[in-house]
């Protein structure tokens, strides 16, 4: 590489996305960068000329290796939609005047779906005006719903920890006993995807019957029929726990979670802010049938537990990120990489580019036949799918027993 780069991290943070941006800093210096600029939440704070240059705050390899340990997001994140280009062409010359300031020959955005829709964009921008800056998308989400790669980085190391805190959890509901039972219901992250909350399944094993019944988002809800699984569970056991998507929703097309509370809170993509489903059901389910009920939210627990984190998870983090800086140097653009899964036993996945004009905007769901029990399970074909991608452990660096996090100091966070 002969100029500089720029890196930015978009959208719902992960344990993984910073092994990603390290892969991205180490590759562009191995490949003659001159700087990594660092964008402070994304291209929103570009837009601001809020940046920084990475080789002051990544000064060694214990950095490096800090930094694959780091949940969450290291530069700070954001949720801004870019407009169309025909409706507001003034941002895109800003942004476009920011990147010749820095003299930026490569534009590395880590992020979901949303992310690739700037990603697409500015790729778009540059083609039409010849602008000569390269645009890569590097995937992370722990939601696992980008279309074309076989699955993204963040979501082995929230998929560990579901199965793991759902199997705590089950050994939990068995500890006491009440006098017409427990009923459990543990809610994660999954608005319109169940990869997630599939998850739970992998707490399943000789020593944990798993979870009592599955409920993804793929799949209409219907609460009298709920309420009469439960029923019939209780019937023949003291403790039921149940794993449901936050996005779960009812014929009507309403979200189970807004039969509880309002949800007022809209981000710039129109995706609302899903909460309180769990506490719903839990609440209905003591209404209806009396029993002793527990609502969990695994809410950000579930993305940020880099204590937990897969050791291939954090790995095809790093290559993704190294892949997408090597994709910009041979000349790539409107690009984002993915992860091509070459062999199940022994695991093994190797990375490429597609065009991120046919992820962008798109979601993968979980697929029909994953999906079983008259859609209260999934099948062992997901479980099969999951369970290479949760393998190995990487350990924190402990200090005074407690993980030790890379971060940038907290006011850079602000302009």
């Amino acid at each position: 590489m002969k100029r500089n780069v720029i890196v930015g991290q978009s959208g719902g943070p992960t344990a993984a996305i910073n092994s990603s941006l390290a892969g991205v800093y180490r590759t562009a210096i191995d490949r003659g960068a001159k700087k990594v600029y660092g964008m402070i939440h994304g291209v929103q704070g570009l837009l601001n000329e809020h940046y920084l240059d990475l080789s002051k705050y990544i000064q060694s390899d214990l950095d490096v290796e800090l930094l694959k340990r780091t949940p969450a997001a290291f530069l700070g994140s954001c949720r801004y939609k870019l407009p169309e280009i025909h409706e507001n062409k003034e941002v895109y010359e800003k942004l476009f005047a920011i990147l010749d300031k820095l003299d930026i020959e490569a534009f590395i955005y880590i992020g979901g779906n949303d992310s690739m829709d700037t990603i697409k964009k500015l790729s778009d921008y540059a083609i039409l005006t010849g602008h000569n800056t390269r645009f890569i998308g590097c995937p992370k989400t722990i939601d696992n719903d980008l279309a074309l790669t076989d699955h993204t980085p963040g979501y082995g190391s929230a998929a560990k920890y579901i199965g793991t805190s759902m199997k705590e959890i089950i050994r939990d509901s068995f500890c006491l006993e009440y006098p017409k039972g427990l009923v459990t219901i543990v809610e994660i992250m999954g608005r319109n995807a169940g990869w997630l909350t599939g998850a739970a399944a992998l707490s399943k094993a000789e020593d944990c019957d798993g979870p009592d019944l599955i409920y993804l988002p793929e799949v209409t809800f219907n609460l009298d029929d709920f309420k009469d699984k439960v029923k019939k569970l209780l019937e023949k056991k003291s403790s039921v726990v149940v794993a449901v998507s936050e996005g779960i929703r009812s014929a009507d097309g309403k979200y189970v979670c807004e039969h509880g509370s309002n949800v007022d809170f809209v981000d710039a993509f129109g995706h609302k802010q899903l909460s309180g489903t769990a506490s719903f059901l839990a609440n209905y389910i003591a209404g209806e049938l009396g029993a002793k009920t527990r609502a969990i939210e695994l809410s950000t627990l579930q993305r940020a537990g880099s204590h937990l984190a897969s050791r291939v998870d954090i790995l095809e983090a790093y290559q993704v990120g190294g892949a997408a800086v090597k994709a910009a140097d041979e000349g790539d653009s409107g690009q984002m990489v993915v992860l091509q899964r070459i062999s199940d036993d022994p695991y093994q996945c190797q990375t490429a580019v597609k065009n991120v004009h046919k992820i962008a905007n798109d979601e993968k769901c979980v697929p029909k036949n994953w999906i079983c029990k008259n859609g209260t399970y999934v099948s062992d074909d997901f479980v099969n799918y999951v369970t290479p991608l949760i393998q190995g452990d990487l350990s924190p660096v402990m200090v005074d027993g407690i993980p030790r996090h890379l971060c940038i100091p907290k006011e850079l966070y602000k302009k």
